[in-house]
């Protein structure tokens, strides 16, 4: 029988398209630090020694964008001419403007409505500690431990990938990992051997220990497959923020209304709904309400309430999906206001988004399971 798997990928903060997205959320915290009430839209381009600054910036903050996007390339471990983008000799352009005057009046603090239209998912599932898919939780668990690596090896380099490939049962059920594939950066020294060595041992080894795993048990393990992988970051592929944002959520096994994260304010329903989403269903599962939970949430430009809220628990709940959606309805409030209150969205906390993961990071308030007692409780199962 053919086995059931799903997969997920996920970057390490030095990849091309992570670079743009960790420069976009530093320039949005930079101007949060000085205006909480700051609308940003950033959006950034790398490539070969070159920067691009863009969007829409309306904020009393005084900030230098180019210095900011400076040290956050060099902070990521960009500061090796050779790697072909490098701190001290990229190129940057700076072009910004201020918000749509059109936008700004129906999302203005008086209105309180959504930034844009448009649908946003959250999930939670048993699957994990932090109660993310399997195979989500491990892919970024994975770049995670790469990027550690990587600030205490010489021979490697900022840019990586990983992917995790989970068995499951009929039911839905974790059996096992099928297959792992890490690929890394590195310099001409590091010799292709020695490097799956301390791949394989120093990253993979432990993290599916974290998790339960033996590394033994993978039936399939690649690491930088095609061999050398020298030619990388900026230089080897065009970064663009907001470019992975299946990433930067569960990995597919959740649905994506595909609005991307990085660079915007929290009146930006892309991003502050999709927060709220998760805390609402990462709060049932905690409730123990579900095994497996999806929350949708719709907006309608300038119009603060949601025009649709769903839940479904994929047949786990402990009560029909209308009668959980009715419980988050009664619990939280849903206007764009109400989430940045609840979720103290108004400060410079999303640098660490870009760079280290949205979900499944327990510092992160939407990540907070505050709300499952309350919710057990209503529910009186």
């Amino acid at each position: 029988m053919e086995k059931r798997l799903f997969t997920s990928e996920c970057v390490t903060c030095g990849h091309p398209d992570k670079v743009a997205d960790a420069i976009s959320d530093a320039i949005l915290d930079a101007c949060l630090a000085q205006d909480e009430n700051s609308r940003v839209a950033c959006e950034v381009m790398v490539t070969t020694d070159f920067c691009v600054i863009c969007g829409e910036i309306t904020t009393k903050a005084e900030v230098d964008y180019a210095a900011v996007a400076r040290e956050v390339i060099r902070s990521i471990g960009y500061t090796h001419p050779e790697t072909g983008f490098c701190a001290d000799t990229v190129e940057i352009l700076c072009k910004v403007h201020t918000q749509s005057a059109d936008i700004a009046m129906g999302t203005n603090d008086e209105v309180g409505g959504a930034g844009d239209q448009g649908m946003m998912f959250g999930g939670a599932c048993t699957q994990t500690p932090e109660l993310m898919p399997l195979p989500a939780a491990l892919s970024r668990a994975l770049s995670n431990r790469l990027t550690q690596c990587v600030q205490s090896n010489d021979l490697l380099r900022p840019d990586g990938k990983t992917q995790v490939s989970v068995e499951f049962d009929e039911q839905g059920k974790v059996i096992g990992i099928d297959t792992v594939v890490v690929s890394v950066m590195h310099t001409e020294d590091f010799e292709i051997s020695e490097l799956r060595r301390y791949i394989r041992e120093g990253v993979i080894a432990p993290v599916l220990q974290q998790y339960g795993f033996d590394i033994a048990d993978v039936a399939h393990i690649h690491i930088n497959p095609t061999g050398k992988f020298v030619i990388g970051g900026p230089d080897g592929d065009t970064g663009l923020t907001g470019r992975k944002i299946i990433v930067d959520t569960y990995g597919g096994y959740f649905s994506h209304g595909g609005g991307a994260f990085s660079g915007k304010d929290p009146t930006k329903v892309d991003r502050s709904a999709a927060y709220m989403a998760r805390y609402m269903a990462k709060n049932l599962v905690a409730a123990g309400l579900a095994e497996q939970v999806q929350v949708q949430l719709a907006y309608a430009i300038g119009v603060a309430q949601p025009v649709s809220v769903r839940v479904d628990s994929y047949g786990t709940g402990k009560m029909q999906d209308e009668e959980l959606t009715a419980l988050l309805r009664k619990t939280c409030d849903l206007t764009p206001g109400g989430i940045i209150r609840k979720l103290s969205l108004r400060r410079p906390i999303y640098g660490k988004t870009a760079r280290e993961g949205h979900f499944g990071v327990e510092d992160r308030p939407w990540e907070q399971t505050d709300l499952a007692e309350q919710l057990k409780q209503l529910a009186n199962i």
